[in-house]
């Protein structure tokens, strides 16, 4: 480890001196590096905070050393937002132990969760009172609430209950000066002045640390029932979300889009993950419904499939038969991240467009590909909300190195026909370091000049994830 810089010392003394029993250290390798290897860290300094007190002691602190402080939750970005990569002037501030359920209260619906709280956590306790907390994610075990928030997660659940920020009531945060927001609001309305909340939330720390959150619980779904269907295509697909959605409406909780590489990927390196068909087809979707005592859901969704099959949208097809089919669809759907990360790839896209410009953008996205190299494109995601995981491999056998001076041209390729469409660059994951010159270049510049002025407005000196967005 190199060794402090003498402003890092003399931080870290005062540090010290104000907070004699904090946790602090040397970082050890797994607060360096973010999941798909991308970005390396240099951080020399980890706080572990016990409380939000801590918290705003710390960020008082750097304020008046000038030194950056960079929020780590569970590590889990995918865009480098929670990495150090100026570390001689930053410290890594780390809610892992801050990860307590505060009040869980089935009659409001609430639950306070501090930021570190793993997100499986506070399913868990909302699912302990009969009650939901709907955000569900791939990383779900080690993801922590703070995290999810600050980088507005979304999930397989978006369709029916929206983002992260459709889940939060209210926010405790402390600010670039080291003052604390008590916003733990429990109100569903509440109209006086500026929405600080929804500002806060998707700001990927870049205007304060959440330190804990007032999160809204559902009823929990009686019935269930998923799908896993084999359809001619993504324009068929659409046509069958559109479909599903005319016979369910709110109660379609999700509808995922996949093709066959995902499989592939899955019998090549993660062969004791179930797979659903065989032959794979070249696309699928997996459909989930829930309702209430008396929704009879495994029934309704029969004939769905009924449906689908007589209009042609569907060409084979399989209807869970218990709560364990069930979780084996989700088990399949939710392990292709993994097995992406073990092939490697080449480039990752994180994009959405308008619903109806779907099947245009991998239409036209494989054959402007096809026109730079022989790659595997693996493209899956929320179809019901319009956002696609747009990935690039290698082709079996050769290493994601091989083709490392096409990783620009294939993001330009991507990206400018996702801008062209009217989406985005990033739907789901943020902007974080790793797409902050793609922020710059396809971004609205009124908008990148509002936030902007916003963030030297509220951290005049800058020293909140410093290199994130900007």
């Amino acid at each position: 480890m190199v060794a402090k810089t003498s402003d890092l010392v003399a931080f870290e003394a005062a540090l010290l001196q104000a907070l004699p029993s904090l946790d602090i250290g040397v970082p050890d390798l797994r607060y360096q590096q973010e999941p798909r290897g991308l970005l390396k860290g240099n951080a020399r300094l980890v706080a572990r905070p016990r409380s939000t007190p801590e918290v705003a002691v710390i960020v008082k602190c750097a304020a008046q050393h000038r030194i950056g402080v960079v929020p780590y939750g569970g590590g889990t970005g995918l865009v480098g937002g929670q990495i150090a990569t100026d570390g001689d002037r930053c410290i890594l501030v780390s809610l892992e132990r801050m990860n307590k359920i505060r009040e869980v209260d089935p009659q409001d619906n609430i639950l306070i969760a501090e930021a570190g709280a793993i997100l499986a956590e506070v399913q868990k306790a909302a699912t302990d009172v009969d009650r939901l907390f709907p955000l569900s994610l791939a990383s779900e075990g080690s993801c922590q609430i703070g995290g999810n928030l600050a980088s507005n997660a979304g999930g397989i659940n978006v369709l029916r209950y929206g983002n992260a920020r459709d889940l939060c009531l209210g926010l405790e945060v402390v600010l670039p000066d080291g003052s604390i927001w008590n916003g733990l609001s429990r109100l569903r309305k509440d109209n006086r002045g500026f929405d600080l909340r929804n500002m806060l939330i998707g700001s990927e720390g870049a205007l304060g640390i959440i330190t804990a959150a007032s999160l809204r619980l559902y009823p929990s779904a009686s019935e269930k029932a998923a799908a896993f269907v084999a359809v001619p295509g993504p324009k068929a697909a659409l046509a069958l979300l559109a479909l599903t959605q005319s016979h369910f409406g709110e109660n379609l909780s999700a509808f995922e889009l996949m093709n066959h590489t995902g499989a592939d990927f899955l019998r090549e390196k993660m062969p004791g993950v179930r797979q659903i068909f065989e032959p794979t087809p070249d696309w699928a979707v997996l459909m989930e419904i829930s309702g209430g005592i008396g929704f009879r859901a495994s029934v309704v969704l029969e004939n769905l499939l009924a449906d689908g099959f007589e209009h042609g949208l569907i060409a084979d097809g399989v209807l869970s038969q218990s709560d364990q089919q069930r979780q084996d669809f989700w088990t399949f759907r939710e392990s292709i991240p993994e097995a992406n990360r073990l092939i490697g790839a080449i480039n990752s896209h994180d994009v959405s467009v308008p619903l109806g410009r779907l099947p245009e953008l991998i239409t036209r996205g494989h054959a402007a590909l096809a026109k730079l190299g022989d790659f595997q494109i693996n493209c899956f995601g929320h179809l019901g909300d319009g956002n696609l995981h747009y990935n690039v491999f290698p082709r079996q056998g050769q290493s994601r190195e091989a083709y490392a001076e096409k990783r620009d041209e294939i993001r330009a390729n991507v990206y400018g026909l996702v801008h062209e469409l009217g989406g985005s660059i990033s739907a789901e994951h943020g902007i974080g370091r790793l797409k902050k010159d793609d922020l710059a270049r396809y971004g609205d510049p009124v908008k990148l000049a509002m936030m902007r002025q916003i963030k030297v407005a509220l951290d005049p000196k800058g020293i909140m994830n410093p290199g994130v967005l900007f």
